[in-house]
């Protein structure tokens, strides 16, 4: 009977010829929070340098001051000053660049419910600041894994990054911790650490999202910081930051006014259109980061995120 019905009625496959389908944008799982770069205070610089002028080394900071007691009216006063470096550190803003090719018929004659211009140049500038926050990381110029002083450097005892580990860290940057950084099976792996304690971390809502903390410190994810090894063997970095100028801390540099500029220190200009009709789009983001203080940045090396513990025999 009911093939009969069908027979006789419009089929649904048909009648779908008919219907306007709700379309979505393209999605990309690839696209993340980026909360570093929401973390991190922005310095705006001119003619994309920034100089970092410091105090020469070896400075006592309490040369040539003293205290006596009001009594006694010593007419030799202490005389002193703070000497600086004479070759400060300069920093570049690098470009983060693509060029977006688009076949002028396509944008014309497909360009409705979404423009397919806008579509491509959103898309791309989300790759652009993908890009953006793995070069804050791990560029070896000026990257916040290659600027950690020597000094600012410790491995964890045991293997997984312990609540220990991360108090070790805060000894390092103690002056004010803004947020530590890591990848989010690092952070996983130092929960079940807490958890294994008895000690699980509490969570802090920032930006309308929650995160871990450690006393009191948020632990920011970032699928940037690279795992390295496999086959049960990855280990990765855990980094502790304090950020801002005024903190002598860790700060991103960026230029605003840029030709063409879209958002703060990104610019998007049209580049033309060849004799096979292709438009071409050239977007650039300039940005750098400097380290004002040793004493900002630290890391804890050789976590390892691959072990689980059997809470009654140790790890497996």
């Amino acid at each position: 009977m009911v093939d009969e019905v069908e027979r006789r009625t419009l089929s649904e496959s048909a009648a779908r010829q008919l219907a306007n389908a709700t379309k979505t944008r393209a999605q990309w799982s690839g696209i993340t929070p980026r909360w570093l770069v929401n973390f991190l205070t922005w310095t705006p610089v001119e003619a994309g340098i920034f100089r970092l002028n410091a105090v020469k080394e070896g400075t006592d900071p309490t040369a040539g001051v003293e205290c006596s007691p009001p009594r006694d009216r010593n007419p030799d006063l202490p005389e002193t000053f703070v000497d600086y470096s004479e070759t400060p550190r300069e920093y570049f803003l690098k470009a983060v660049t693509s060029v977006l090719d688009v076949q002028t018929r396509v944008s014309d004659l497909y360009s409705q419910p979404f423009d397919q211009v806008q579509e491509q140049l959103r898309l791309l500038i989300e790759k652009v600041k993908e890009k953006q926050e793995g070069e804050l990381i791990n560029n070896a110029e000026y990257g916040l894994l290659a600027s950690v002083a020597p000094s600012q450097r410790i491995r964890t005892r045991t293997g997984p990054p312990t609540p220990d580990d991360l108090d070790e860290l805060l000894t390092k940057v103690w002056k004010e911790p803004g947020f530590f950084l890591a990848h989010p099976r690092a952070i996983a792996a130092f929960g079940r650490e807490c958890t294994r304690r008895g000690v699980p971390p509490p969570t802090v809502t920032l930006f309308g999202t929650p995160f871990l903390t450690w006393r009191g410190v948020p632990l920011v994810p970032s699928d940037k910081v690279r795992i390295e090894g496999a086959n049960g063997a990855e280990t990765t970095s855990i980094l502790l930051i304090r950020t801002g100028e005024k903190k002598q801390g860790v700060v991103g540099l960026f230029q605003p006014g840029v030709p063409g500029e879209v958002a703060p220190s990104l610019s998007v200009r049209f580049m033309g259109i060849n004799r096979k009709a292709i438009a071409s789009y050239l977007v650039s983001l300039y940005c750098s980061l400097a380290v004002l203080t040793d004493d900002a940045l630290a890391v804890l090396d050789g976590v390892e995120v691959s072990r689980y513990p059997d809470y009654t025999h140790g790890y497996v």
